[in-house]
């Protein structure tokens, strides 16, 4: 009988083994050396797998991380220090994993960004790399992270939700999915809006695999997250600078790739910076029904924020919005609550006033059903020809009309 001690032990002459020679530490490899020692002789196979498991996990895995990044309930995993944070969709909580000393997690992040390709040290005390796996890893040393060192993995699901998914979980409400289904197959442009964590990567996601199967999808983003289960997507990700300083790629440069590609549909997975100038530039000749992700703690904030990101890209203001009317049309807030992630609203972007200044108007708000802006993507979605879901035909006879306002709407915050 091998106690917990022995176990440990065993792992730890497997692990020096890997160490001190230039095998490769493949599963087969480590299940090979464990058998290979004269303590795992009168241990059974589950035994025997379940050590190889984790000294594989120590070697090239997230080790004492692993089991939780591989529960398919966790969406993000955050060490302070030799303190673990985990959450599964409902908020953060501390949970009781041996992560070891301080040093022992700087060793870990060290090792997990080298595998990725990434610098991590005194010279570089911070890095942001993909793993294998898909799971995203930040990770800052001290002295610059004055209790770390710090992690924080974002998890990568292997199987992207549906629609009829979100449906179920509460995410989106039943007669609103025909909604989101709609704008995807008249081929609007949409933004899926919300603050960090609020589901905005899930949301896209999940209607990306809408797009009819004919259509080639084009992803360009800073970390490759997107998933979407469709049979023709192509992915594009940015690169970072070498220790030199030179080879760095950016978002811009590969939307003007990516414009070269043939995308039927051309998706940014986050806008961040200048690159959206070169989106709505792309969106204005020809390429409908692109999509992308923007961080905003409410609708009524976009505005502001693509007026702050045009600037970015050299984009005056009176010009971006001129350029969002043209291109955008579409707005879906999600926001993280007690019970979860939650579609929080639709809305469309309209120019209002002498100056033409792209306003954000509600077209639904969960709570609260059709809003002010629901007849002008009811007719959207006549002038693509495809059928108005019921929601929308339940809004009243006022209401924002396409092109002009049959009432003043009002300034949308956060709803309900």
């Amino acid at each position: 009988m091998t106690g917990p001690a022995d176990g440990e032990q065993l792992a730890s002459r497997v692990r020096q083994r890997f160490a001190t020679t230039a095998t490769p530490v493949t599963p087969a490899a480590v299940v090979s050396a464990v058998r290979a020692e004269p303590a795992a002789a009168v241990l059974g196979d589950t035994t025997v797998l379940r050590i190889a498991g984790r000294v594989h996990d120590d070697l090239v895995g997230a080790g004492p991380l692993a089991p939780l990044l591989a529960d398919a309930q966790v969406t993000d995993v955050l060490v302070n220090g030799n303190r673990v944070w985990v959450d599964r969709g409902q908020g953060l909580y501390q949970v009781a994993v041996p992560v070891g000393t301080p040093d022992d997690v700087r060793r870990l992040a060290q090792r997990l960004a080298a595998g990725a390709g990434r610098r991590l040290d005194d010279g570089c005390p911070y890095a942001d790399a993909r793993l294998p796996d898909g799971t995203r890893l930040h990770a800052v040393l001290p002295p610059v992270a004055t209790d770390g060192p710090y992690l924080s993995l974002r998890t990568f699901r292997q199987r992207p939700f549906t629609l009829d998914d979100l449906v179920r979980q509460g995410t989106v409400p039943q007669p609103v999915a025909p909604v989101l289904a709609a704008v995807v197959a008249a081929r609007l442009a949409y933004l899926v809006v919300g603050g960090t964590g609020s589901g905005k990567t899930t949301l896209l996601n999940t209607l990306l695999g809408l797009v009819p199967a004919t259509e080639r999808i084009v992803l360009v983003e800073d970390a490759a997250e997107l998933r979407p289960v469709h049979p023709h997507v192509v992915g594009l990700q940015a690169r970072t600078s070498n220790v030199e300083g030179s080879g760095a790629v950016g978002l811009s440069d590969l939307v003007r790739q990516a414009l070269r590609m043939r995308p039927d549909r051309l998706v940014v997975g986050e806008c961040r910076g200048g690159e959206v100038v070169d989106l709505l530039a792309a969106l204005n000749t020809g390429h409908d029904g692109g999509a992308g992700t923007l961080h905003a703690n409410a609708p009524s904030d976009v505005p502001a924020r693509l007026e702050a990101l045009g600037m970015l890209g050299g984009l005056p203001r009176a010009a971006l919005h001129a350029q969002v009317a043209a291109a955008l049309q579409v707005l879906l807030q999600v926001r993280r609550g007690a019970r979860g992630r939650v579609l929080e609203s639709v809305c469309l972007l309209l120019p209002d006033g002498p100056d033409h200044l792209v306003t954000v108007v509600p077209a639904w708000v969960r709570g609260h059903g059709a809003g002010p802006a629901a007849r002008a993507l009811a007719t959207l979605l006549r002038e693509r020809d495809v059928p108005v879901p019921p929601v929308l035909r339940e809004a009243g006879p006022g209401g924002v009309e396409r092109g002009g306002r049959a009432e003043a709407p009002p300034r949308h915050g956060e709803p309900g």
